[in-house]
């Protein structure tokens, strides 16, 4: 919206062309969502409180979780009003993966909605009946797969790119619709499980989005994508502003949602964020380098799947409780230092993810 206000100008004022600079407005999308986030927080925390949508706590769970029963939860809606404002705002509106992204993102936040809404409105702690979510997901995660599909232009546009390995693309063909639908439920899914903890979720998150911002800068320019030998993605660049608005949201969200809370993401956030992400790694090719990068939210899920797996089939559990950071803080470690480890190591699989554009 700017961007097409600032070239209408750029006939007058000359400087307008800064606009023009991918780079410029993902810093921008950044401040601003950043700054939405900061002051429609209280306000949105303010109206969740009155609507009475508090957290439902699981009394299995670690003791210390039950002092947070109550606290507003589907603050997920101040990410996604800060998120799609600031892409609306500081983005290529004829650039067809912002619009992609926009509605994958808003989709994937309704079913969270509706999901929340049934627990803390409705008292029923199933929510949205899993069928009907992953109902959802699928058609949504499938249509979204389809369209890169269709949009593809070249072979590598739909093949799998192997980090770490020269010129190693392996071709799917039709087989790309799969792989996309997995990457987008499934990162959704993964971080919707991860969130469990304050501020647990939203930082990876952040941390990934980040470095897609990077890659998908890098995939939308033809000169640093054949020097870094990345499959050249024409527009794949706005991408980068849509990532970048997500970092500010995330961050201006985590200034509530830091230990101790005043207001959980919800279904209606962590869903979103995750289609985000896995549409983001889909769109400049770099799915493998997501699992990597999103290490966290793998383990998380992964933790979730080998205890319901093993305690059908021999009555045993393998982790104290799943997911993983609560196993953690059964065996007595604090939840600031569960939260925290676990940044850190995303900050160090963001950067391993990273280097996958160098060390081939």
């Amino acid at each position: 919206m700017i961007l097409s206000f600032a070239e209408w100008l750029q006939h007058w004022y000359g400087a307008l062309h800064l606009f023009n600079y991918v780079t410029f407005r993902g810093l921008m999308a950044a401040l601003t969502a950043l700054v939405i986030a900061l002051w429609a927080g209280p306000a949105v925390i303010r109206w969740l409180t009155v609507l009475k949508v508090g957290q439902a706590v699981r009394t299995d769970g670690p003791q210390s979780h039950l002092a947070k029963s109550g606290t507003p939860t589907m603050g997920g809606v101040l990410i996604l009003l800060s998120v799609i404002i600031s892409a609306l705002l500081w983005s290529d509106l004829t650039n067809h993966y912002v619009w992609l992204l926009i509605a994958v993102t808003l989709a994937f936040g309704v079913i969270g909605f509706v999901d929340d809404y049934k627990k803390v409105v409705y008292k029923d702690p199933r929510g949205l009946a899993s069928r009907w979510k992953y109902f959802w997901q699928s058609v949504i995660g499938i249509i979204a797969a389809y369209l890169m599909f269709h949009w593809a232009v070249l072979p590598e546009h739909t093949g799998l790119l192997v980090p770490f390995v020269k010129n190693m693309v392996i071709e799917l063909g039709p087989w790309f619709v799969v792989l996309a639908y997995f990457v987008i439920v499934g990162t959704s899914n993964a971080v919707n499980l991860t969130d469990g903890l304050d501020g647990l979720a939203i930082m990876p998150a952040v941390l990934v989005s980040a470095a897609l911002s990077v890659f998908a800068y890098l995939s939308g320019h033809s000169v640093f994508a054949d020097y870094l030998n990345i499959p050249y993605i024409p527009g794949a660049g706005e991408v980068a502003i849509f990532g970048a608005a997500l970092v500010g949201a995330g961050l201006g969200f985590l200034w509530f949602n830091t230990y101790p809370a005043q207001v959980f993401m919800g279904d209606v956030g962590a869903l979103a964020i995750g289609a985000a992400l896995g549409l983001m790694a889909i769109i400049v090719r770099q799915e493998l380098v997501l699992v990597i990068m999103g290490g966290i939210f793998v383990v998380e899920t992964l933790s979730v799947v080998i205890q319901v797996a093993s305690f059908k089939m021999t009555g045993k559990r393998v982790f104290r409780m799943a997911p993983l950071h609560h196993h953690f803080e059964l065996k007595g470690w604090p939840e600031p230092k569960v939260i925290v480890r676990f940044w850190i190591i995303t900050l160090i699989l963001v950067l391993v993810g990273l280097a996958s554009l160098k060390v081939r």
